[in-house]
């Protein structure tokens, strides 16, 4: 099984790494892109063992907030 966590900067919070991705992508021509926003996928392969347990779901949760993901300036949504 795999579980996906998408994480994104908070809308408030700047994102010069997609500011820059923007302009780049104006002076390739790429005409009409009024925003870009960066941010990442993480893919976790659960083993057969412990796709069933009835906390994997607190259990990616408590990984993203404690690790993959800063809470403080970042939104996650996990998928199994």
């Amino acid at each position: 099984m795999k579980a996906t966590v998408l994480v994104r900067l908070k809308t408030e919070v700047l994102d010069p790494q997609g500011d820059a991705v923007r302009r780049a992508l104006e002076k390739l021509g790429f005409q009409g892109v009024r925003g870009v926003r960066v941010g990442k996928l993480i893919e976790i392969e659960i083993d057969e063992a412990h796709e069933n347990a009835p906390d994997l779901a607190v259990r990616l949760q408590k990984m993203a907030d404690e690790m993959l993901a800063n809470p403080v300036i970042e939104d996650y949504e996990v998928k199994l």
